[in-house]
């Protein structure tokens, strides 16, 4: 048995997330002090109190991180360790904090910065993302090329198969998200994120998350990452600033991520953090993998009794 943990990326958060943990577990409990240390504010009551400040990206960033790492803590502390980390998006800064290549005060402060980065990138209400379901990739990419010459589009996120997210500027990116719909599309969703994440109209990011990232101390790696970018194995620590400077404008390949690991042997998924979004896009890629989640206690001693008899 080989296993994979999956860290979520934004839009998985919710108030009170952790809380339980935070409440049950003293590693976690630390976790959260840390952050709290890190950022210089209570980022422990954003994530346990305050909706609001909760779903601004330069707080969404740290807290999901903060949880997930935290819920990492349970694993290691009942001995469960991977053999495989991957993340989507966001999550991906959880997965390299998880193989050892950041201090996770680094990656919290990091991630604060890189969801500030992202929001001022592309002004409020210029951008917007919409999840495409029940359609295959090449008739998504063919509407995305046909009203491109209107303005920017373009997907965004391969999640799994018949589950794409396209994004760009707000009127046009409504067009084809219209177009797919009338051409078959199952669910056409706008989905509640601030910009066009994953494309181009991203570069500003990109170009002052890279001052930060190239300042960044990087340690071994302890386990192998699979990143968003290729959704292939990082091959050593000097490819990792690069990939991170692109993937943020970059489409996250998480279909690829997910058959990568399931070629290299994972047939066990465990999903870190809030929600079960990444179980979901497991389930719809590959056929009879053993797929659990942990984000609070009950979850956390269900995984250890599945993966400890």
């Amino acid at each position: 048995m080989k296993t994979a943990f999956l860290f979520s990326g934004q839009g998985a958060q919710y108030v009170g997330m952790g809380k339980e943990l935070h409440q049950q577990y003293v590693c976690a409990k630390e976790i959260f002090q840390r952050a709290d240390d890190a950022l210089g504010f209570s980022l422990s009551d954003i994530c346990f109190e305050q909706e609001e400040k909760l779903n601004q990206t330069e707080f969404t960033q740290p807290a999901i991180l903060t949880m997930s790492i935290a819920t990492l803590s349970c694993l290691a502390e009942k001995g469960i360790k991977p053999d495989y980390v991957a993340g989507l998006s966001l999550g991906e800064y959880s997965a390299y904090t998880a193989s050892g290549v950041f201090r996770f005060e680094d990656a919290v402060r990091l991630v604060q910065k890189r969801g500030r980065f992202m929001t001022e990138a592309v002004p409020e209400g210029k951008g917007s993302m919409y999840a495409i379901i029940g359609m295959e990739r090449e008739q998504v990419e063919t509407i995305c090329r046909e009203y491109s010459q209107y303005g920017f589009v373009a997907p965004a996120n391969y999640n799994a198969p018949g589950q794409i997210v396209i994004a760009g500027e707000t009127e046009i990116t409504a067009k084809v998200a219209a177009a797919a719909k009338e051409r078959g599309a199952k669910i056409v969703s706008k989905l509640n994120v601030s910009g066009p994440f994953h494309t181009a109209l991203l570069k500003p990011a990109s170009e002052k998350l890279a001052k930060e990232l190239e300042q960044l101390q990087l340690y071994t790696m302890n386990i192998p990452v699979i990143t968003n970018v290729t959704g292939q194995e990082v091959e050593n620590n000097e490819d990792i600033i690069p990939l991170l400077i692109r993937q943020v404008m970059s489409p996250v390949k998480w279909e690829e991520t997910i058959l990568t690991l399931s070629q290299n042997g994972v047939d066990t998924f465990i999903e870190i953090g809030p929600g079960k979004t990444l179980s979901g896009f497991v389930k719809r890629t590959i056929k009879g993998a053993t797929i659990l989640n942990v984000e609070n206690q009950r979850t956390l001693e269900k995984t250890v009794e599945k993966l400890l008899i």
